[in-house]
């Protein structure tokens, strides 16, 4: 591991709901030494910063930086892109792609120049195309510019499995892979609870068995859980939060740590030139290394489907 940074600084670029309350939870966790938040809406970032800054003695100390310039990301290791299109009830993360590419193209340049140093974490939908064209825009080394990808699918999922077999979420381990989205798949074959493997699970006394039917319905309600809390409440904000704090933290801290984001895949059992989300090591150099974890033909078959979904995405915008 290289050694930790005498000081962090953490940039989030955009102030709405999930980057305001990524800035909270960075602040709240003493994730960064500062926190600087960009937003076009000079009021909006503003008033964040100060609601932040009033909350400081509560907190690990921390410098609270807002503006609608993007010099406030100058000197940042980890820049954190959260600004897109916001998605309404009934509308998919892909339809979201158009206006959100053409955000990045117009805000990516300038982030560059002023963190060139910087890791960039992609958080806004569709994640995995807007990452690939942040790729390509950036022209930073891949593994510099990545997505959130499916960390936070991966963790509904645990908490769903925990509930159903009646153990503690850190006792499940499993992954949701693929699309960040409505082709994501549930690696089943390789996950494990309580070090025993998922697929062997031997209902506890009183709890239901995690059948082929349990496991369906789980897999759905991960799928559509985003969509259950964009129609009660407008936006997913504080799990996703979380989740990109938290690999924020792997970045700053070089945890080599093992995490789904969403990466270029150049050959994975024929899969290539597409950014999908695959258990993936994240450290002080951004996503570097893809795990090579083993699938069932089922789950590669389902990989495939869900590459080919994005990528066709990709196509249409010339990506």
């Amino acid at each position: 591991m290289t050694a930790p940074r005498s000081t962090t600084k953490l940039a989030v670029v955009g102030a709405g709901a999930v980057g305001a309350t990524l800035a909270f939870t960075a602040l709240a966790r003493g994730s960064a030494r500062t926190v600087a938040l960009l937003d076009v809406n000079r009021a909006k970032v503003e008033a964040e910063v100060l609601d932040l800054q009033h909350g400081g003695m509560f907190v690990p100390q921390a410098e609270v930086l807002g503006s609608d310039d993007v010099e406030v990301c100058r000197g940042a290791d980890v820049v954190v892109v959260t600004a897109g299109a916001k998605q309404r009830p009934g509308q998919s993360r892909l339809d979201l792609a158009e206006a959100t590419i053409s955000l990045t193209r117009e805000i990516l340049p300038g982030l560059v120049e002023a963190a060139p140093d910087a890791v960039f974490l992609m958080v806004t939908n569709p994640v995995d195309v807007v990452t690939y064209a942040a790729q390509q825009i950036s022209g930073l080394p891949p593994e510099r510019v990545f997505g959130s990808g499916t960390v936070l699918d991966s963790s509904r999922l645990r908490a769903a499995l925990a509930q159903h077999c009646g153990v503690a979420t850190a006792n499940v381990h499993a992954y949701i892979a693929g699309e960040h989205g409505d082709s994501e798949i549930a690696l089943w074959s390789s996950a494990r609870i309580a070090g025993v493997p998922l697929l062997d699970w031997e209902a506890l006394p009183g709890r239901p068995p995690l059948d082929d039917d349990a496991r369906r319905s789980i897999a759905r309600d991960v799928v559509e859980s985003a969509y259950r809390v964009i129609a009660g409440k407008g936006a997913t904000n504080y799990a996703v939060g979380l989740a990109a704090t938290r690999i924020v933290e792997a970045v700053l801290n070089d945890e080599h740590r093992v995490m789904p984001v969403s990466t270029r895949i150049e050959d994975f059992h024929g899969i290539r030139d597409v950014c999908l989300s695959l258990p993936t090591l994240v450290d002080s150099r951004g996503a570097t290394t893809v795990v090579d974890t083993p699938l069932s033909e089922q789950e590669v078959a389902g990989l495939r489907s869900s590459a080919a979904s994005v990528r066709s995405v990709q196509q249409r915008f010339g990506l």
